[in-house]
């Protein structure tokens, strides 16, 4: 009896399909990948640099209130004559509320000193205050500075969170096209190894004499015909294995290799519970997106609050205690004695500037809200088509397994048939080449639904949040 017209020829060929070969592996999970990209790959330092920005632009703005300290000495002498030398010495107080505190000595001699800066000979001292009660009571320009760069700082986790999104659904598809040709590879081995047992077992019957020739010269071309494309099932696995080298780096930021027993987590192993449209759908008004122009907004409406502003005229109000010495200042009435004194008032009479740059701004605050809504809808339908996507893979799914199922039916059902002397050693091969076939095309499927996950859970503005 041949070997083909063995019985058990049928089991052990599907056996191959399940049965792994070589060494121990290293498998790398897709969650240990991912948890590698997201904690070391460039990237990812990158959105955090993104953060730093954010707080080095919010400190800038906090050292607009920083107290300053000023001090000046100007001097003149001619023909041996002191006509005057002033000296000054003081600080500055800026607060939250629009007031600034200030402390200023002053110590002025010479013979042709202006009248008005006569101080007594040991100097003066004064303590007070400006007030804007018109335009910058309630905001003004440092005001305006310190919100918009809280601003600034919330929208910088928004970029970084878009930064790690992309980042994520990179790194999903490398690592699942890497899976795919990885499963690819042990299908043509597979393939390989039973075209090389067949082509033994037939050798040995043509020797028997139970088998023509022409059976030999068949087995072995399918023995060629698969080498072939498992050699090329190598270089596709060797290519996307560099690409995934890509995304793998060190805690010292140094970039990482995968050995040669690294291997990827099967292709069917589900990484998430069913996915909820309902849930997406309910993130989408705070994807990083959509916040970020909400944060456009409200950047742009508090420079609106500042143009605004700027239309009430100028009104400053500068008092100040004078006193000899700081022991000498003394509780009294403000416009009874000892005391500096002085009002500013000024605006332009017809507001054409200030006017246009208010109107400015209102539109800019429009025309960002249109943005932003309709930013929206384009979320919402790129979120429902890639659902319906992720769906259709599923289906498909059950669908081709089904037909893998069929296949390998198909298959043995062939082998019953030349078992029986009414099938050929070419039809053998014809069905079990299609079932190689279709085994790869599974595969495709696999990895296509693997990353549907993940561009959904993108399309929702989920990203790197799935692993916490």
């Amino acid at each position: 009896m041949s070997f083909l017209r063995n019985k058990s020829f049928v089991a052990l060929l599907l056996t191959f399909f399940v049965m792994g070969h070589g060494n121990a592996q290293d498998v790398i999970s897709y969650e240990k990948f991912l948890t590698w990209v997201q904690l070391n790959h460039p990237i990812a330092k990158q959105g955090d640099l993104t953060l730093e920005l954010g707080k080095q632009e919010l400190r800038m703005a906090r050292g607009g209130f920083d107290p300053y300290l000023f001090a000046s000495q100007d001097e003149k002498t001619f023909k041996n004559t002191d006509y005057y030398r002033k000296r000054e010495a003081g600080f500055v107080v800026p607060t939250m509320a629009g007031v600034e505190l200030k402390g200023l000595f002053e110590q002025n001699t010479g013979t042709f000193l202006n009248s008005e800066n006569s101080v007594p000979q040991s100097g003066l001292v004064t303590l007070g205050a400006s007030v804007n009660l018109g335009q910058g009571l309630f905001i003004d320009k440092r005001r305006t500075a310190l919100r918009q760069a809280q601003i600034y700082l919330e929208s910088t986790k928004q970029e970084q969170m878009l930064m790690l999104n992309d980042l994520y659904l990179s790194a999903t598809t490398a690592y699942w096209d890497w899976a795919k040709s990885y499963a690819d590879l042990k299908v043509f081995q597979e393939g390989l190894e039973l075209a090389e047992f067949r082509f033994e077992g037939i050798k040995t019957s043509f020797i028997l004499g139970d088998l023509p020739a022409i059976d030999t010269v068949e087995s072995y071309t399918q023995v060629l015909n698969r080498t072939i494309r498992l050699q090329n099932a190598e270089n596709t696995f060797f290519a996307k294995t560099q690409e995934l080298n890509v995304f793998l780096w060190d805690d010292s930021e140094n970039p990482m290799f995968l050995n040669l027993e690294s291997v990827p987590e099967d292709l069917g192993i589900d990484s998430y519970e069913p996915l909820d449209i309902n849930g997406f759908r309910s993130r989408l008004p705070v994807h990083p997106e959509i916040r970020l122009m909400n944060f456009d907004i409200d950047f742009l409406e508090v420079e609106r609050r500042w143009k605004a502003e700027q239309l009430k005229p100028v009104v400053k109000i500068n008092y100040n205690f004078l006193s000899e010495t700081l022991q000498g200042i003394e509780p009294s009435p403000f416009f009874d004695n000892n005391y500096k004194f002085g009002v500013t008032l000024s605006t332009p009479i017809f507001l054409r500037k200030e006017r246009g740059s208010l109107g400015i701004t209102k539109a800019k605050i429009n025309m960002t809200g249109y943005k932003r809504d309709l930013t929206y809808q384009k979320l919402v339908a790129d979120l429902e088509k890639q659902y319906n996507n992720y769906l259709v893979l599923n289906r498909q799914l059950s669908t081709f397994e089904s037909n893998i199922t069929g296949l390998e039916r198909l298959l043995e059902g062939e082998q019953i048939k030349f078992d029986l002397g009414e099938s050929s050693l070419f039809l053998i091969n014809a069905r079990e080449v299609g079932l190689f076939d279709a085994l790869v095309v599974l595969n495709s499927i696999y990895a296509q639904r693997n990353v549907a996950i993940s561009r959904v859970r993108t399309a929702a503005g989920f990203g790197f949040e799935t692993l916490e």
